[in-house]
């Protein structure tokens, strides 16, 4: 069965869904047909892909909070989705270290209530836990990490996320993969992605949306870790690997629940100072400059993901490289104030899907 015919009228749920990922992910399930409900806590930016793409108006769009556990739990319960994707959180490593009690109660917290809400809601068959590719106990070795390397995190955000993956393990073999009760067995997945980036992204400490900011204002591009390595994919490359890991794991809960890495090939994962001066070239303009200091906050210099489980048990790839995906990107930037967003987005889409063959 195609992704297009599995997801035409199926019942999903979608938390976080006015955030970057969750955005784009609403955009392209409503594309394939879907009947989406969207649960987010609010409206980050004027300018994002929620908010100028009209995606509010094709779907159900709830305002809500996913530390408040009973609004949420009636929230799905009305919904009655049959696949949950759970992408809403505190995303941000600096911001972890100004609040990281809102970093935990929302990342761990958040995600236990969702939990909740599934376990306790019948008509749920498939969910995907999104957490990110810093779950893993950093040793800033060469290789790719795989799923079963140990969980850690030195910064608050990156712990929180290594802690909801113990959660969803606990809760899938406590409650979900039952064989005492296979009514209650729900497929559900961990998903690991690497540096996500893409149109419409806004945040704040965030590579892209700085260096965007910075050359629509005239100003260089102040970047504080320039020889940092990441693994960069546009975002409509790990929302692929979601949305096939969720058709599988509906129909085949036990064989494909687990944790899963979606990151690039080898070739994407390069400097912090490569990505800037490639953006600079595709935009046309602007410059940088190192900030460097000696007293900033812990962050990661070097980190990678093996994909080879998604590969062999799902069959799923990476289609674009570096340069295809900062162009798709910087693309959007440069179009989103004089053209139809939503069909911006739809037209990037239908791009992948060419790309992949879908």
């Amino acid at each position: 069965m195609s992704i297009e015919q599995f997801y035409k009228n199926k019942k999903v749920y979608v938390t976080g869904h006015t955030g970057f990922k969750g955005s784009w992910l609403s955009v392209w399930l409503e594309h394939l047909g879907a009947d989406v409900t969207g649960f987010s806590n609010k409206v980050k930016s004027k300018k994002d892909v929620y908010s100028l793409s009209g995606i509010s108006d094709r779907i159900a769009d709830e305002r809500g909070d996913i530390t408040h556990r009973k609004n949420l739990m009636l929230s799905m319960q009305i919904a009655q989705p049959e696949i949950v994707f759970h992408l809403a959180a505190q995303p941000l490593v600096r911001y972890s270290y100004e609040d990281p009690y809102m970093t935990y109660l929302t990342n761990v917290i958040g995600t236990l209530n969702v939990l909740d809400a599934v376990r306790t809601c019948d008509s749920v068959k498939s969910v995907i836990i999104v957490t990110t590719d810093k779950c893993y106990k950093n040793n800033e070795w060469a290789w790719g990490y795989r799923e079963n390397d140990e969980l850690g995190g030195h910064d608050p955000y990156s712990s929180s996320k290594a802690c909801c993956e113990i959660l969803v393990d606990s809760y899938r073999k406590s409650f979900f993969s039952s064989d005492a009760d296979s009514s209650k067995r729900i497929g559900i997945a961990t998903v690991r992605a690497g540096n996500v980036i893409g149109g419409g992204d806004w945040a704040t400490d965030r590579i892209i949306p700085d260096c965007i900011r910075n050359i629509q204002a005239g100003r260089p591009i102040e970047i504080r870790n320039p020889h940092a390595v990441r693994p960069w994919q546009h975002v409509l490359e790990p929302l692929g690997g979601y949305l096939l890991l969720a058709m599988k794991l509906y129909s085949a809960p036990k064989k494909y629940a687990g944790a899963y890495n979606f990151g690039p090939r080898a070739e994407s994962i390069v400097e912090v100072n490569t990505i800037v001066e490639k953006i600079v070239q595709y935009y046309g303009k602007g410059s940088w400059e190192n900030i460097e200091t000696a007293h900033a906050v812990h962050e990661a210099k070097l980190l990678s993901l093996d994909i080879s489980k998604s590969y062999s048990k799902l069959g799923w790839e990476p289609a674009w490289n570096i340069d295809e995906a900062l162009q798709k990107t910087v693309e959007w930037y440069k179009d989103y104030r004089n053209k139809d967003v939503y069909e911006l987005c739809i037209k990037q889409i239908k791009d992948y899907h060419k790309q992949i063959g879908w």
